[in-house]
């Protein structure tokens, strides 16, 4: 097993192959078996074109094939950090053939993220977009090259760039050895498949090493969940690289099920609609920013969207009048809520369902292993229907994120339930309701954004003398940040300064505050902390009275 992945314990990996819940087959052996008794359906589809379950089971191998010419090995982590594309499809599958190991990083990310994302793995390659007009993917490349000296392999999309390989010319240069030498791989389906990542709660995300046995497993039951069929076709809006979009089914799923998929890089309602019109999508899923978006797209009755039979939602809680109103402009869906993790548990809504619990619940977990516990602040469990922490365990949870052992013995319970951070309470049809969270994160349209991490980088600035970072509501995104400061004697600042700072420290530009609040003093707690509680409270009746 690679080292810095935590295993399940010895009886628990017995008990979930018993049930059958592992196979003990790599997601490259369950994808050999979709594109054997799939050939000349369809695949994946992108806004440049399409590929047959044949023709991405060939561009994966040949890819495969070039990649391991190029150097890489089995176990090897590449960041891939790309958009919704069907190289991505056939990049994913290729590492998966491999034996490597992707790092699902976003396109938004930046120096600050991919630096840490190598220096954290050992990544040997990346893969990334060329020169884009709003930025430089190669040249942030080589400063991560130049820091780490780890990073072996560059490989650029849609670009040429001094000193890194084509992805177009790997994917359609044929290779030179023999598909026969693919089979020699040895894959052990306890070692990760891929690396999604944490919200992270301390600074950049933490890697989540998923498994052969436990991704395939979470694929496939999120298909049952989400009544996916081999006729089925999925709008991906969201990034693909995303725990949900990629396995919740996701691509994955999809794939191992037969289905298509349809990948966009606009969430644009007008070209969202001629998606589904054009492609008879049967499946959308997005966030409920997206949602709220597209409901009130004046262009929606423009187009026919009687094929969609089912749209999922994730990322953030649904509010009940936005899932009506979906109903209305979606007439032939079911709107399905889902609470999902990188790190595991997924749990959905499902037609069985009272309308009370599809109104105001996520679901309940998709595997009868999910072993749930609400626990209060004395870690002891809550009675029915009162609020605790969403502690779980199960057959695809992980049990500690890679290399991080001190962080790990926070995360985790002494017996191996994941603390998730987020404060839950059982409905009466026992479904699950999200009450809010401990973690410190502001939740910005499904991205998740930690608070630590940010007020950090604001401390550096000499103005600052001390900072709080708090979600404030927003009706589209669901949460903002909002970063309340208090400065030296006799300085000055904006928000406008503020972010300029911040782009300087190079993060992704969704972590940056959209609102400055400045004070003598913050409220505390009875312990003398940063009441944030109440920086919520002051923030959200500023934004009241500003729309009254």
């Amino acid at each position: 097993m690679l080292e810095g992945v935590v295993p399940f314990p010895p009886e628990f990996q017995a008990r979930y192959r018993e049930k059958g819940y592992w196979e003990d087959k790599s997601i490259a052996q369950h994808l050999a078996e979709a594109f054997a008794a799939n050939g000349d359906r369809m695949a994946v589809i992108d806004e440049t074109g399409s590929l047959t379950y044949a023709e991405l089971d060939a561009q994966s191998t040949n890819l495969a094939l070039n990649l391991i010419d190029l150097g890489l090995k089995p176990l090897d982590r590449v960041v891939v950090q790309l958009p919704n594309i069907k190289e991505f499809a056939t990049l994913y599958i290729a590492l998966q053939k491999a034996g490597c190991i992707p790092i699902a990083a976003l396109v938004t990310h930046r120096f600050a993220e991919i630096s840490q994302f190598v220096q954290l793995s050992g990544a040997v390659a990346s893969v990334t977009p060329g020169v884009q007009p709003e930025f430089d993917f190669p040249a942030m490349i080589r400063r991560v090259q130049a820091e780490n000296g780890v990073l072996a392999h560059t490989i650029v999309w849609g670009d040429d760039a001094d000193g890194f390989s084509s992805l177009e010319d790997l994917i359609r240069t044929p290779a030179s050895s023999n598909p026969d030498r693919l089979a020699e791989i040895e894959i052990d389906p306890d070692d990760p498949t891929a690396f999604q990542l944490s919200g992270g709660t301390t600074g950049i995300p933490k890697l989540i090493p998923r498994t052969h046995n436990d991704y395939a497993f979470n694929s496939k039951e999120a298909a049952k969940a989400t009544e996916v069929t081999r006729d089925s076709r999925m709008l991906i809006v969201p990034p693909i690289a995303h725990n949900l979009p990629l396995a919740c089914p996701g691509l994955q799923g999809y794939l191992l099920n037969g289905a298509s998929v349809v990948l966009s890089t606009s969430g644009r309602g007008a070209d969202v609609f001629n998606l589904i019109q054009t492609h008879k999508v049967t499946h959308v899923i997005g966030v409920p920013a997206l949602h709220i978006g597209w409901i009130n797209d004046p262009a929606i009755g423009d187009y026919d969207l009687t094929s969609v039979l089912m749209i999922g939602s994730g990322g953030q809680r649904l509010q009940p009048e936005v899932r009506l109103r979906m109903r209305e402009c979606f007439p032939n869906a079911f709107v399905q809520e889902n609470f999902g993790m990188a790190e595991g548990t997924l749990m959905f809504v499902s037609r069985e369902d009272s309308e009370d619990a599809q109104l105001e619940t996520v679901g309940k977990p998709i595997c009868p292993d999910d072993e749930v516990r609400l626990l209060g602040e004395d870690d002891q469990e809550v009675a029915f229907g009162e609020v605790g922490e969403f502690c779980v365990r199960g057959p695809y949870t992980l049990r500690g994120y890679y290399g991080v052992p001190e962080h790990n013995a926070r995360a985790f319970t002494s017996d191996g339930f994941y603390r998730s951070g987020d404060l839950m309470r059982q409905h009466p049809s026992g479904n699950y309701m999200v009450e809010g969270r401990i973690k410190d994160l502001i939740n910005r349209g499904g991205e998740k954004i930690s608070a630590e991490e940010i007020e950090n980088l604001i401390l550096q600035h000499p103005a600052v003398k001390n900072i709080a970072c708090v979600p404030m509501p927003d009706p589209r995104l669901g949460e903002r940040m909002c970063a309340y400061v208090i400065l030296h004697e006799n300085q000055a600042f904006t928000l406008e300064e503020l972010n300029r700072f911040l782009n300087g420290k190079e993060i992704a530009k969704f972590k940056l505050p959209e609102r400055l609040e400045i004070l003598d003093e913050f409220p505390v707690s009875s312990f003398g902390k940063v009441s944030k509680k109440d920086l919520v409270a002051m923030i959200t009746t500023v934004l009241e009275k500003e729309s009254a």
